[in-house]
């Protein structure tokens, strides 16, 4: 069997993190399978779906290296939705119901209030022909509901292991609504058949809706795919994902700097065996991904987390591959250059800072505490600055001040670079120069 999965976001809105994880999911299992990736648009709503959210779609999952091999859009299926629906109004598994909202949620309420469970009684269901077409008539429109068995739908769940829904205990889904549009369960069921897909892979707050889906699949016929219902992700404190943070979407992390790699490598690995640290590719990623390596608890997104794994994939990228980016915002000063400040960066506009301080102006920040160990570190500056000048430049005005420690070290970096923190000095002294190292220590804007 090649294994066949589907990503089927809807164009409501942007992807985020917690959407973007459970397609990741899909991706690695599929490609480290062999199989296929589907990108399925759900914009059977047609009101709130746009253009502009599905070119976001694309793009995000083409920045991140999720390519898909099919794609489609389910606003362009709905005969075939029609057709299902007929198929199942003709064997009585789909019928109409015309209860209003509120006379459901009164329902509701008398059946907690006898402390009875709070599903559909199936009282549409007892209507004759005469009674609906009098509905009808004074302007009731019929919602469509499917007619569950009520037995235990069973399955092995590739992420929970053996699993049991009772659908006796749950209310007939409703899956047309008054105004005729499909809700998203019929259609996921129908394309799911079309499409043969495989695996359906998807968060755990869908494992009730999954004895329904299987019932459905065996209404129309259909054998029902592998079911992999994975955590959830909540925040770095364990508690559920805040909306803020679950509304943090891809978009504005690539707008942030993030690298893709990072982000799916974090993605890709919280909530499992495996170190959180960047993958050589997202390609290497699939190649790892088990379903056994997945905690039972739920995945935790931290920013703090992906700021680690992003500075991981700085800090391992050769001159090659950076050299297009720098040149682009013009800090390419060359691979010495590079190799020296990548160390520092958490982000790669990071490297804007050091390409001012190496090939820029810097104003230094000499206070008159320090000036002592500056006017001695002038007069000593060695006339070659390589690899080793700087020991033997901070030994010998060691030698004639006494500083020593961060008295010695600090003021000599504020003044040549402005900055109390960056990249060892022995490598920056030499990318700077003499002439301007001259400049900055006699107190110039160089």
């Amino acid at each position: 069997m090649t294994v066949k999965v589907r990503f089927a976001p809807s164009p409501t809105g942007r992807l985020h993190v917690g959407n973007i994880r459970t397609g990741l999911i899909n991706w690695l299992y599929a490609r480290g399978q062999g199989g296929q990736f589907v990108l399925r648009i759900d914009d059977t709503d047609l009101e709130r779906s746009t253009k502009e959210y599905e070119q976001g779609i694309e793009t995000d999952l083409t920045w991140l290296g999720m390519t898909w091999d099919e794609r489609h859009n389910q606003s362009a299926r709905f005969p075939l939705y029609q057709q299902a629906a007929e198929r199942l109004k003709a064997t009585g598994r789909l019928y109409p119901a015309y209860e209003t909202q509120e006379e459901l949620d009164r329902r509701r309420k008398v059946q907690l209030s006898r402390g009875q469970p709070p599903i559909y009684d199936r009282a549409a269901l007892k209507l004759t022909e005469d009674e609906r077409k009098a509905l009808e008539a004074d302007g009731r429109r019929p919602h469509w509901r499917f007619r569950l068995e009520g037995k235990r739908v069973k399955w092995e769940d590739l992420a929970r292991g053996h699993c049991e829904v009772d659908t006796a205990s749950m209310s007939d889904p409703v899956l047309i609504r008054e105004d005729g549009l499909f809700l998203y369960t019929l259609p996921s069921v129908v394309d799911d058949i079309d499409m043969a897909i495989t695996h359906i892979i998807r968060g755990e707050d869908h494992v009730t809706n999954t004895g329904a889906q299987i019932e459905i699949f065996e209404a129309l016929g259909a054998k029902a795919p592998n079911f992999a219902h994975t955590t959830l992700l909540v925040g770095a404190d364990g508690e559920g994902l805040s909306k803020r943070l679950g509304s943090l979407s891809i978009m504005e992390l690539r707008e942030k700097g993030y690298e893709p790699l990072a982000v799916v490598s974090h993605l890709a690995r919280i909530g499992t065996s495996d170190p959180l640290e960047p993958g050589v590719s997202i390609e290497a990623l699939a190649g790892q991904f088990s379903f056994d390596k997945m905690a039972h608890r739920a995945a935790r997104w931290d920013p703090e987390d992906l700021g680690k794994v992003n500075a991981a994939v700085l800090h391992g990228m050769d001159y090659a591959t950076a050299q297009p980016r720098l040149a682009n915002i013009g800090a390419d000063l060359g691979e010495a250059f590079w190799l020296a400040m990548r160390p520092n960066l958490t982000l790669f506009s990071d490297i804007s800072t050091w390409s001012r301080i190496i090939g820029g102006a810097v104003e230094p920040v000499i206070g008159d505490e320090d000036r002592a160990v500056i006017d001695a570190a002038a007069e000593l500056l060695p006339q070659t600055l390589d690899e080793t000048a700087w020991s033997a430049w901070t030994n010998a005005v060691k030698e004639r001040t006494g500083a020593k420690g961060r008295g010695l070290f600090m003021p000599l970096r504020k003044a040549l670079t402005g900055m109390e923190h960056g990249p060892d000095m022995s490598t920056v002294l030499p990318l700077i120069g003499r002439e301007k190292a001259a400049k900055r220590l006699a107190g110039e804007t160089a």
